[in-house]
């Protein structure tokens, strides 16, 4: 066959962190780095791409901490010595107020966002709406991929802009499936053409450090949710 005319995106989450204390307190989502476990995921996640002899063009993360973090360790493995570029229009969904939230409506804040087909007016934590979210991701990946300057890149982003990013290449539309799951320090695969439809979706959700993900069947933000209720509990 002629030689392959597809890129490789290669696009991960940041490895796991701590978002509430053992009280269920909010830390600084903009602040917050890798927790034990987050550091050994990108680490095994580095050595992956490193047995593949797998060598990066451009590495892209958010600039949250822990995107930078993990991107960090993951070419500590690979050897590579390249620049991260910093891209904010990447960062996280943005939630509002969590005390502003009544009681009723939390699980939904907490989950909606993130549940089958979601309705781009959808707001994630009182805060962002899916709308505005891909507002300003597909901007980044159509950027990226008119860019013929690399070959393979590394994306080291966000549960919530990753789904945004894998919606826009299984379905070619402005969809937001909410229901791809994302699992910490998990690898995606999908290979770009010329043509603005020819996706590839080649990976989703390999974890390096668990490969069946046996350990839990709670997605992240069910998770989030329970630590959060133990703080709001105990405040009322």
């Amino acid at each position: 066959m002629s030689e392959h005319q597809r890129r490789r995106i290669y696009l991960m989450r940041h490895g796991n962190v701590t978002y509430f204390d053992n009280q269920g307190k909010p830390f600084l989502p903009e602040l917050v780095p890798l927790n034990e476990l987050g550091q050994a995921q990108a680490t095994a996640a580095g050595r992956i791409f490193a047995e593949e002899k797998l060598q990066f063009d451009r590495v892209i993360v958010s600039g949250l901490p822990r995107t930078v973090e993990t991107a960090t360790r993951v070419l500590a493995e690979t050897g590579q010595k390249i620049e991260l570029e910093r891209w904010p229009d990447l960062v996280e969904l943005r939630g509002g107020k969590l005390s502003a939230i009544p009681d009723e409506h939390l699980r939904d804040a907490f989950v909606g966002a993130f549940d089958g087909v979601v309705p781009e007016d959808r707001r994630f934590l009182g805060g962002e709406s899916i709308g505005e979210l891909m507002d300003r991701i597909h901007p980044c990946i159509d950027r990226l991929r008119a860019d013929k300057s690399w070959d393979t890149v590394l994306m080291v982003l966000h549960g919530g802009v990753n789904r945004a990013i894998l919606s826009y290449a299984l379905t070619n539309q402005r969809l937001f499936l909410g229901n791809l799951a994302q699992t910490a320090g998990c690898i995606n695969a999908i290979d770009v053409g010329e043509a603005q439809a020819d996706w590839v979706v080649r990976i989703v959700n390999f974890s390096a450090i668990s490969s069946l993900q046996g350990e839990s069947r709670h997605t992240t933000m069910e998770v989030l949710l329970d630590q959060y209720l133990r703080s709001r509990n105990r405040q009322n």
